[in-house]
């Protein structure tokens, strides 16, 4: 047996394994190096009242959990798959006789879907609570589900850095908790606070050489967000200091000679090691002295298109960065560079926010399912999930086909569950193996599920096309291993054959049921000169473009990926991928989108409702057929009515009428509602001018029939014969004067009815007339020759008497040739005035 160092957890075994054998549950509170990873589990073994069951360890990563346990078996003196194991996707080590089994958190879900009671386990800890994984807090809500129900035995062990552990106890029923503080040196942190407009790599470099200069001893350990940025470095560092230290990559996919190179080292040589945040807390690197720190992280986020998780590259948290700086102060005074300004660490989020709170949750909602929870708010949760988020997800498995509509777990549902993929991901390689198409779906898939950057080309079958011939030189080193897993995963899932191969398209439809869209050409004056590019109707609303000279325009495609783009001050959406498919496709799915029905829509040229039958997927037409005369049924004739009238009233009255002449109708039929109220008038307001136009709509389908219809005649024959008789009465359209046929009144809804014409036509009237049986006085505009007004009044007679006497002869001199008789109520002054 390797001789084992001592840890500052040592001491403390003791107090943790006496207090696990007392109650089924306890946190374990400890910061980075302290040993509760490797020294735990075995301690609980050798405690025996386990009865031989095993212990799971959860970890956060898969390089922490082979890591892990291959230190674990070195300190027991053994290799790993003997006492020992690990297993994350696609790889487990381990026999009958491993009783300490380390394994990532999404593997112990799938163990759940297999073992529900975990029968063969007798103690699961969580390791890296503070994280906060998604699938972390799905399997603290499970084990805490068992142990309220079948497993009270269970023992429960939650292991964090910087968690508050209070938290976590007080969830736990007020478990205990064992906090073990880890003496820390003084770090000194140093800020670069101006870097101009050098890539990362370069300022990387620069930090290294500074630090190798005021640091001779201990290694330096480098925070990157990811594998690209750990390649740039390594080069650029081998070219400026590789003659000096070791530079040590560390991350999950390199072999293990390379990881233990990173984490071990070569002795008697000092080592640059480039790592992703694998390396904050889930692995301990020893002799670590100075760290420099990008500030950056690639986490997982929901992307909304492809409706998968992706990293993402983000700005760590405050937390975050005081946890990486910590690794240099285990051994000695230490330093921290980094590459971002003292203001910039003031401004970052105090704590990354749990996954649970921010990323989609189908996948997860399919496990449960698949594990018997049917309704997931009745789970313990640490932090609940979203609602929203839960009932997207119940959405999303219903057009996948997961779920029935009463939210039950179908077959294909079950069978997506042990797929160790997105359902998404699973639904597309299923379809792909039942149509002849796995090898293709394989490679779409791991793409899909490894890629975050852009794919070289916009259509699905050719990308496909480029990465099964091999002449991608920009695909991540893992795509084809995945690819790999993926087709032996599938191939013991598949749920028949098509008796004839099939279309790609086909299989991503099935997949992205939700993604399906109509190409359209864009106005070419418009596009600015963009021949190539087409407008995609989403089926959930909007649109996209999309650049592909050869996508006729009348397609429909699956948006399976796209992104924002500014363009001045509006931002537009582009397709990153798509596939074509075909009509048929959607009627041959169970989908809950698709739907025919009869719809009534607006013809904005010919200005009229039009009826049309549609078979739909969300927002996008897939067939029509327009309806006429008795085709049309009968609601949607009353629909097609309403909406003719609802764009006549939008348009105004102007369109069909003369508007002086409809404002006088109105205001005399209100006059006439107000005067006389049993007389069965409907009051005039907008109300009764909408179903004016309803009424008239029922009779029309265009706006010509509205006009050829007359709103003016058509409101005169709604009134009934009493009502035109008293209209035509009391509130007469016409005047009739002595001296000339009819003169027209004038009705305004503001103010008295009203008559003009020349002074000379009311010669011979002796009275003003009234309307309304007496009760409205007619208001008179006299008019001189140039017709303006010389005397307004409701009072002709008064007029006679007292004005025209003075007024005739100011009259007569100005107009001489006109007749101003000195009595203007003789009938034919006029005639003898001109005498």
């Amino acid at each position: 047996m390797a001789q084992i160092p001592a840890l500052p957890i040592d001491d403390q075994l003791a107090g943790i394994v006496d207090t696990l054998a007392a109650t089924n549950a306890m946190v374990v509170e400890a910061a980075p190096g302290a040993g509760k990873t490797t020294r735990i589990p075995p301690a609980f073994l050798q405690a025996g009242w386990l009865g031989g069951k095993e212990i799971l360890v959860l970890e956060p990563r898969r390089l922490a959990a082979r890591l892990a346990a291959e230190r674990v078996a070195e300190e027991l003196g053994e290799r790993t798959s003997q006492t020992v194991g690990y297993q994350f996707r696609f790889e487990s080590v381990g026999g009958p006789q491993t009783r300490i089994r380390f394994l990532t958190e999404g593997i112990f879900l799938r163990r759940l879907l297999s073992d529900p009671n975990l029968r063969s386990a007798g103690a699961v800890i969580i390791d890296e609570f503070h994280e906060r994984h998604l699938q972390g807090d799905l399997a603290l809500a499970l084990l805490r589900r068992l142990q309220q129900t079948s497993r009270p035995d269970l023992r429960l062990v939650v292991m964090s850095a910087t968690l508050d552990g209070e938290a976590v106890a007080r969830f736990l029923d007020d478990c205990p908790v064992i906090k073990k503080d880890v003496p820390r040196f003084p770090v000194d942190i140093e800020h670069v606070e101006d870097y101009g407009d050098k890539g990362l790599e370069e300022r990387v470099a620069e930090a290294a050489r500074h630090a190798l200069g005021r640091r001779e001893e201990g290694h330096v350990l480098v925070f990157l967000p990811g594998v690209g940025e750990i390649r740039l470095c390594a080069e650029l560092l081998e070219r400026k200091v590789g003659n000096r230290v070791d530079i040590a990559p560390l991350y999950a996919d390199l072999s293990r000679d390379e990881q233990e190179r990173a984490v071990r080292g070569t002795q008697g040589r000092r080592r640059i090691v480039l790592a992703t945040n694998v390396a904050e807390t889930s692995v301990t690197i020893p002799g670590i002295t100075v760290v420099i720190d990008s500030g950056l992280a690639r986490v997982p986020e929901y992307n909304h298109w492809t409706g998968l998780p992706q990293l993402k590259l983000t700005r760590i948290s405050q937390a975050s960065a005081t946890q990486r700086a910590g690794r240099a102060g285990r051994t000695g005074p230490g330093l921290c560079i980094r590459l971002y300004s003292q203001g910039d660490f003031a401004a970052r989020a105090p704590f990354q926010s749990p996954e649970i709170e921010r990323l989609e949750l189908t996948g997860t909602l399919l496990e449960l399912k698949a594990l018997g929870v049917d309704d997931p708010n009745e789970l313990p949760w640490f932090t609940p999930p979203p609602p929203e988020a839960l009932t997207s997800a119940e959405s999303l498995l219903r057009m996948l086909g997961a779920l029935t509509g009463e939210n039950r777990l179908t077959y294909l549902g079950l069978k997506l569950a042990r797929i160790p993929a997105h359902p998404r991901i699973g639904r597309l390689m299923l379809e792909g193996a039942r149509l002849g198409l796995a090898r293709e779906t394989a490679a779409l898939s791991a793409w899909l599920s490894e890629s975050t950057a852009p794919a070289p080309h916009a259509n699905a079958v050719t990308l496909v096309d480029h990465l099964r011939e091999g002449r991608s030189n920009n695909l991540p080193n893992n795509l084809k291993r995945t690819e790999r897993q993926l087709t032996a995963v599938i191939e013991k899932t598949v749920l028949g054959r098509s008796e004839k191969p099939g279309d790609l398209g086909q299989a991503v439809l099935a997949a992205f049921p939700d993604r399906v869209g109509r190409v359209r050409p864009v106005d070419p004056t418009l596009n600015r000169g963009r021949a190539d590019t087409r407008e995609v109707l989403l089926c959930g609303g909007g649109t996209a473009e999309v650049t592909d000279p050869a996508l006729p325009g009348d397609a429909l495609v699956v948006a399976i990926d796209a992104e924002e783009r500014a363009q001045g001050a509006r931002t537009s959406l582009r397709l990153r991928l798509y596939a074509p498919i075909e009509a048929d496709w959607l009627l041959e799915l169970e989908p809950s989108m698709l739907e025919d029905r009869i719809e009534v829509v607006w013809n904005q040229q010919a200005k009229r409702a039009e009826v049309f039958s549609r078979w739909t997927w969300g927002k996008v037409v897939i067939e029509e057929q327009r309806l006429r005369g008795d085709a049309v049924p009968r609601e949607k004739r009353a629909e097609a009515s309403r909406l003719l009238a609802d764009r006549a009233l939008s348009e105004g009255m102007a369109v069909f009428v003369d508007v002086e002449a409809w404002s006088s109708w109105r205001a005399r039929l209100k006059l006439a509602a107000e005067l006389y109220p049993d007389a069965g008038f409907l009051p005039v307001d907008d109300n009764w001018e909408r179903g004016l136009l309803e009424a008239m709509a029922e009779a029309a389908s265009t706006f010509s029939d509205i006009r050829a219809l007359s709103p003016l005649d058509f409101s005169r024959n709604q009134l009934t014969q009493a009502q035109q008789t008293l209209l035509d009465r009391q509130l007469p359209a016409w005047l009739s004067l002595p001296r000339r046929k009819r003169l027209p009144i004038h009705y305004e809804s503001d103010r008295a009815p009203w008559a003009a014409s020349r002074l000379q036509d009311f010669f011979g009237m002796t009275d003003t007339p009234r309307l309304c049986d007496g009760r409205v006085e007619l208001v008179l505009h006299l008019l001189a020759p140039n017709q303006r007004a010389v005397q307004v009044t409701t009072d002709l007679k008064s007029f006679w008497a007292n004005t025209y006497p003075s007024l005739y002869k100011q009259l007569s001199r100005r107009y001489p040739r006109h007749a101003w008789p000195e009595n203007p109520l003789d009938a034919g002054a006029e005639e003898k005035g001109k005498r």
